[in-house]
């Protein structure tokens, strides 16, 4: 009855959502058309609109959360690569590549430190420590920060975003899948449903970025230092000749948020002739000019230029988002393994038992009957379940290997150390049956807590407001071309009287120019003439440019309103999504611990009758079969404990994950996983020490390639090894 009403309850929620979020899109729908904005439209480009969360009554973007008001904006490295290399103290730094951190592939001090006896006794919090620091998909993933701050620099030089990766990557062995996907991205292996957030796969790279092309807002300075000469064959009295020309010229542009663009031109030659009727040989030429342009529809004002400045800081913050979730992945993942390979180690304990009790059960009928008192078929019996017991436990000692394999990748960046590598990892950590707080909070709360603090939702949301900044742009790319300019120019003219140079006497005939006819002007005052208006060129006008049909501005506005609705219905479906998780882990927790519970009552049980029908069989009253018959029964009761034990401790984990808890539960700083150097040991709850039992045993390739390798000397100085792994 329970079930039914939280269904319905569900229902009527789910309903609510769907009606007010059609309402949502009719408003954004007239805002597109009556306000030429979208609704939620960061309006600064300095400054990024924080993410909101989900209202639980409707399901829709409210508030912000307070765990992702502003993006983190930690980094590995103490370089910023946001910001430039600038002329100090290099001069020529600007032009120097960057030179990124090499690897760290060294084997780690302190899984080093676990090996005790040639084995390495691990609890789940030295897994997780390890992990943060090694393992290599959080290491890639690590990158992806500086990656995303390379965009924010190139964005403010005026370019257009290259994107980042936010899926998860996935390429550590074991565990299992991740129970909420973020976005997909290069490098990524997890791809968003409908292509809603960026990625290769995505369907917003091909809107992305549309609209008018933003100015180039880093100046550029260019020279152009020429020295020529030519000589030309004389074909009449006014051509031909030598000329010596050489060329000063220089140019400045630059472009602003605002849509302006600056152009100042200044050009110098100097040119010596032997041509007739040249006034000036060698002749001074200085050629000033300043043009500014502001567009005033399309790409006009800082809302169009500098949207993707914006579009960068969100991906920074995607990429936060990006980073955090893996850490909620890959810790899952390592806590998975570790649980994988208590079950092995332990199943290794159980089958062992069940070798040991069968060959003590086979020992007392062999002596029963060399006395005559036992049938020779009750010996052939328990000498096959001997043998069935033992390959069993050589089945159980290969998993156990290969568990002990996929934790060392796991936590470890190098495993060629003979030592490291062939090392037995001993869990010395037990999942505790002591009930959790998820299992008895109501679901309500915890969806709230998931909607509030799921990296995917927070990815989804970022996703959107990038759309809505593709709106913008594509929106004003429908705009015709309307370019306003203004310039201020002069020209000089200067130098010194030509040798050929001609004039005409009053009888207008030509007569060569007597000396100092035409006084010497140097270049300074050449240029000063620039400034003098003595030969001004000023002006101003108007450029417009109008598309015709303009089909493609159309397809590109159409295609971006299209994914920006596709990237709203993917965030109510994370919403939908993330409540059935919830409710679906807390189901399986409460069907975990029965299961748990049974199995272990049902093991206690079976060992009880195992151990009557021994002593029956010592009195006469039962048969060897009863007796490996219960064995049996107590072998499979056995598993089905590590089996239930293990299902309990990973989808307790695994229910963590979906609240993204694990960090804050764990007591693990953002910082400290940024950094890649964990400064205090995870506190994880709900664990407790193993009971005291023999050591399963070593498999036997492990036995050999310790045999075969040199062990160091021992040190005296080192802490003594425990008595056993639990201790």
């Amino acid at each position: 009855m329970q079930l039914s009403g939280d269904r319905q309850k569900l229902k009527g929620l789910s309903s609510q959502r769907s009606s007010l979020f059609t309402k949502l899109q009719a408003t954004a729908a007239i805002a597109l058309l009556f306000k030429g904005t979208v609704p939620g439209q960061a309006q600064n480009p300095a400054q990024t609109a924080p993410p909101p969360t989900p209202n639980q009554a409707t399901g829709l973007p409210t508030e912000p959360a307070p765990n992702y008001t502003q993006p983190l904006y930690m980094r590995s490295t103490a370089r910023d690569y946001a910001k430039p290399r600038t002329y100090w103290p290099n001069p020529i730094g600007p032009y120097s590549p960057t030179q990124a951190p090499a690897p760290n592939f060294l084997k780690s001090l302190k899984l080093e430190n676990l090996v005790k006896n040639d084995k390495i006794y691990l609890s789940l919090s030295d897994a997780v420590l390890l992990a943060l620091e090694n393992n290599f998909d959080i290491a890639i993933q690590r990158l992806n920060l500086d990656i995303a701050d390379t965009d924010i620099l190139r964005t403010k030089a005026g370019s257009s975003v290259l994107g980042v990766s936010s899926g998860l990557v996935t390429n550590t062995l074991g565990g299992s899948t991740s129970t909420t996907s973020g976005g997909g991205g290069p490098g990524g292996t997890s791809v968003s449903s409908g292509g809603a957030s960026a990625g290769a796969s995505g369907l917003t790279l091909s809107a992305n970025g549309g609209g008018p092309t933003p100015e180039a807002m880093d100046p550029t300075l260019t020279g152009k230092l020429e020295l020529q000469r030519q000589k030309t064959p004389q074909s009449n009295a006014f051509t031909g000749g030598t000329t010596n020309t050489d060329q000063y010229n220089f140019e400045y542009d630059q472009g602003f948020i605002t849509g302006t663009a600056l152009q100042v031109t200044f050009q110098n030659s100097r040119t010596t002739t032997s041509q007739p009727f040249t006034t000036y040989s060698p002749a001074l030429q200085s050629t000033f000019n300043a043009q500014i342009t502001q567009r005033l529809l399309q790409g006009f004002g800082w809302g169009i230029n500098g949207r993707f400045i914006v579009q960068a800081k969100n991906d920074r913050r995607i990429a936060d988002s990006a980073f955090r979730q893996q850490l909620l992945y890959t810790i899952n993942q390592v806590e998975n393994i570790y649980w994988g390979l208590v079950g092995a180690y332990e199943d290794v304990q159980a089958k062992q038992r069940a070798l040991d009790q069968s060959t003590r059960v086979l020992s007392d009928n062999q002596k029963q009957l060399d006395i005559g008192t036992m049938a020779p078929l009750d010996v052939v019996n328990a000498n096959s379940q001997v043998s069935t017991d033992k390959q069993a436990l050589i089945s159980s000692q290969s998993t156990l290997e290969y568990q002990q394999l996929v934790m060392k990748q796991a936590i470890a960046r190098n495993l060629d150390d003979p030592t490291l590598a062939n090392a037995p990892v001993i869990p010395t950590d037990r999942v505790s049956s002591i009930e959790t707080p998820e299992e008895g909070t109501p679901v309500d709360d915890l969806v709230r807590q998931a909607e509030a603090n799921s990296p995917a939702v927070e990815q989804a949301v970022l996703a959107i407001k990038n759309d809505e900044i593709t709106l913008k742009g594509v929106k004003n790319g429908l705009l015709p071309t309307v370019d306003v300019f203004g310039f201020y120019g002069s020209t000089a003219l200067g130098g010194s009287q030509a040798p050929q140079c001609v004039t005409s006497d009053t009888t207008g005939s030509l007569v060569p120019c007597q000396p100092n006819t035409i006084p010497t002007v140097d270049y300074s005052h050449t240029f000063q003439n620039l400034f003098n208006s003595s030969a001004p060129n000023k002006g101003a006008g108007v450029n417009i440019t109008i598309p015709i049909r303009n089909r493609t501005a159309q397809a590109l506005q159409a295609r971006a309103t299209l994914e920006y609705r596709q990237a709203q219905m993917r965030l109510q479906q994370l919403y939908v999504q993330i409540r059935m998780q919830v409710t679906n882990g807390q189901y399986a927790l409460t069907n975990d611990r029965a299961a748990l519970q049974a199995s272990i009552t049902a093991r206690d049980f079976n060992k009880q009758s195992l151990d009557d029908e021994v002593k029956k069989l010592h009195l006469g009253a039962s048969t060897t079969a009863n007796v490996l018959q219960q064995e049996r029964n107590l072998a499979t009761a056995e598993n089905n404990v590590i089996s239930a034990t293990a299902t309990y401790a990973k989808d307790r984990a695994s229910l963590s994950q979906i609240l993204a808890s694990t960090l804050d539960r764990y007591g693990i700083a953002i910082a400290d996983a940024v950094s890649g150097k964990v400064n205090a040991q995870p506190t994880i709850p709900g664990i407790e020490p193993a009971k005291a039992a023999p050591e399963a045993g070593v498999p036997e390739q492990q036995q050999q390639l310790q045999q075969e390798q040199q062990q160091p000397a021992p040190n005296p100085q080192a802490t003594p090894p425990p008595t056993s792994p639990q201790q």
